[in-house]
């Protein structure tokens, strides 16, 4: 069993920046996919970005390359979502997940955090 726990979200102006954290615990954390998730007011849980713990691969959605970073810490079982240039359309709540594949679809996803509010303001 993984434990997922997100920190990191706020309020911050368009153009602002941020870095959500993910601390996991349990299970064998370096054995998965990490990915990052977010879900709006009224709209589907979306793909965000990813990275293979053990070889450090990542991926993006095309809606935050150049402009999100996903990274892993080892030695903190930790992965971080930098945000720059954030939009008031990246404002959601942000969820760190893991899997055993690397895909986009959150049903592939066996581990949730409890998730952290991102609200970018105009």
């Amino acid at each position: 069993q993984v434990t997922l726990v997100e920190s990191g979200g706020g309020l911050v102006q368009a153009g602002g920046s941020l870095r959500l954290s993910c601390a996991a615990s349990g299970g064998t954390p370096r054995n998965y996919v990490m990915g990052w998730f977010r879900q709006a007011p009224g709209k589907e849980r979306e793909f965000v970005a990813a990275i293979r713990w053990g070889g450090g691969n990542t991926y993006y959605a095309d809606s935050v390359k150049g402009r999100f970073a996903i990274s892993r810490d080892n030695a903190k079982s930790t992965v971080y979502l930098q945000m720059n240039s954030l939009k008031p359309e990246d404002t959601a709540v942000y969820y760190c997940a893991a899997a055993t594949r690397l895909l986009t679809t959150p049903r592939s996803y066996d581990y949730w955090g409890q998730g952290t509010q991102v609200t970018v303001s105009s």
